[in-house]
């Protein structure tokens, strides 16, 4: 399974389960994630992304963005696009 780096993680909120990341790379909604870390490894699907509140398809490397995740994630935490399932 083949990753690219497409982000970091900036901060997490815990209501919602929100990550805020900054963006590296190219990132579309559909795509599957994994975000590692020293305790984080986690593996979804991006299933919506906002901007600032407003629901966005496609984020770009500079964008600041906020996606849902499934479990707490930490700053400093990289996320990769996962490549070729």
């Amino acid at each position: 399974m083949a990753e690219e780096e497409v982000g970091i993680v900036e901060s997490f909120f815990a209501q919602p389960v929100v990550a805020a990341i900054k963006v590296t790379g190219n990132l579309n909604v559909g795509d599957t994630i994994h975000i590692k870390g020293h305790t984080t490894d986690i593996i979804q699907t991006v299933e919506s992304m906002q901007i600032e509140h407003d629901q966005i398809s496609t984020a770009k490397a500079g964008d600041e963005i906020g996606i849902k995740v499934t479990d707490r994630v930490r700053p400093h935490d990289h996320v990769y696009r996962v490549i070729g399932e």
